[in-house]
């Protein structure tokens, strides 16, 4: 695909508002959240002039209903679980109790810093910023509260929102999203969780890391879905001995309000009672009468149809984030909004190889991957052309020191490349930096093994696995 060519523009002076009617900018952003503000300061970078457009508040999804706050929750579940279980490291506490005013501040307060942090970057970069409900009016425009913003080329970045079910309505107070449960006051005495992927799981983790008594409902056969089965497993294994529990296989048929909370009926005819339900079962794009269809932009189930360069069937427009079929993930956003950026400016961007995107549930214990799983290895290269390998954690020094349980998964196409690593474990999520690599730049087991892992870490782990596939396994049996 030839790269659109620009003009540039340099736009001087303040960021706050948007330039005189008459400008055309080289890119008009509408979306301020990671895909649409990584392309604003991108192409800012790359000199070319920038609007960018934000109906809420900078930072979008990620920032302030998603990533950071779930992550700071999640780490105080963590402090929580290390005072409640102190004793057997030697060390005598007592956990008094979870004070969630406290802890959202200090979620908030994470939060705060680096919005302000962000507000900076935009505005140092010179780009326009435009607070306002944005609509596509035309290939080249976008309409801001009765302001028109022209670009040479529109980048569409409007994200997503947390989906239910049919007939399945958000009361905010018993029947609640995700961005419900992150402003609540109290810790539920007890919750069921509709959904088993990553939203679900790792809400249910912080809640019964606070002392809440959780069920998840899961209509597919595992929890964590889209990992490989044995990942699946072995959270579903170390769920079980947390108590969280869980109904797979089961499909939900309605929840009635009752005197205490909610009950909560699957198809199955079983009921369970909580104080309120979380509807977990996936986030939808948010494209609805923002004139993306009147333009002629292609559209599949609410999402923006695109091309591997993030190219929509209108030559003057792209779409990055939540909003196009790829995965929901805000680093695959910064991706696919740097993508757009340096087409724009002519360079010549590689195109994303999703599989090869991190993935990480930051429940405990954490599940990460890059790569493909075992399943999809030998659908793709035939059951006989598949290796894998476990490495037990228990051989981990550090591990055990953590007293985390799990391992790392290695998947290998016999006599070539390792094309899948996946890992259960505490803080394991922090090992996946190194796995990308190896996945990414298509590496064997012989090219790993040879490299030296400090000692004692968690990274020994993907080392171990490493020397064992390529045949000389050290701290395991051969």
């Amino acid at each position: 695909m030839r790269p659109f060519q620009v003009q540039i523009t340099p736009i001087p002076g303040e960021t706050a508002v948007a330039e005189s009617a008459g400008t055309v900018y080289d890119v008009v952003v509408l979306g301020g959240g990671s895909g649409g503000y990584a392309c604003a300061l991108r192409a800012a970078q790359l000199g070319m002039s920038v609007a960018l457009v934000e109906k809420g508040k900078l930072g979008g999804t990620c920032l302030h209903q998603g990533c950071i706050p779930t992550k700071a929750l999640l780490h105080a579940a963590e402090v929580a679980d290390a005072a409640r279980e102190s004793g057997q490291f030697g060390v005598r506490s007592t956990l008094d109790g979870i004070d969630m005013p406290a802890v959202n501040e200090y979620k908030d307060g994470v939060v705060t810093r680096l919005y302000k942090g962000l507000q900076g970057l935009v505005k140092s970069r010179k780009i326009t910023y435009v607070e306002g409900m944005g609509r596509l009016v035309s290939p080249t425009a976008v309409e801001v509260e009765g302001q028109r913003l022209e670009g040479r080329h529109v980048v569409l970045a409007t994200g997503s929102v947390p989906k239910s079910l049919p007939g399945l309505e958000l009361d905010g107070q018993y029947v609640i999203s995700s961005d419900h449960a992150l402003h609540r006051e109290t810790v539920p005495a007890s919750v069921v969780v509709l959904g088993g992927g990553v939203i679900g799981c790792e809400f249910a983790s912080v809640w019964r890391s606070f002392g809440a008594e959780v069920t998840i409902v899961e209509a597919l056969p595992h929890l964590v879905p889209l990992e490989d089965e044995q990942a699946s497993k072995a959270l579903e294994r170390a769920f079980r001995k947390r108590g969280i529990r869980y109904e797979l296989g089961a499909r939900f048929s309605g929840v009635e309000r009752t005197e205490t909370g909610v009950r909560v009926s699957l198809e199955s005819g079983k009921q369970l009672d909580a104080d309120l339900l979380l509807v977990a079962v996936g986030r939808g794009p948010v494209s609805q009468e923002l004139g993306y269809e009147q333009v002629g932009i292609e559209m599949e189930r609410g999402f923006v149809k695109v091309d591997g360069y993030c190219q929509t069937s209108v030559a003057t427009v792209s779409a990055v984030g939540d909003l196009i079929p790829t995965l929901q993930l805000a680093h695959v956003g910064f991706g696919e909004g740097i993508l757009v950026a340096e087409r724009l400016a002519g360079l010549e961007p590689t195109p994303i190889d999703y599989d090869g995107v991190p993935r990480v549930t930051y429940c405990e214990p954490e599940v990460a991957s890059v790569g493909i799983t075992e399943a999809r290895a030998k659908e793709r290269f035939g059951d006989d052309a598949v290796e894998t390998l476990i490495y037990d954690l228990a051989g981990n020094g550090k591990s055990q020191i953590l007293k985390t349980a799990g391992f790392v998964k290695l998947v290998r196409q016999k006599d070539g490349p390792v094309v899948g690593i996946h890992m259960v474990g505490s803080r394991v999520g922090e090992l996946v930096a190194e796995a990308q690599l190896i996945y990414n730049w298509e590496a064997f087991p012989d090219d790993v093994a040879q490299l030296i892992h400090a000692h004692p870490t968690q990274t020994e782990a993907l080392g171990e696995a490493h020397l064992a596939l390529a045949g000389k396994p050290l701290h395991m049996h051969g």
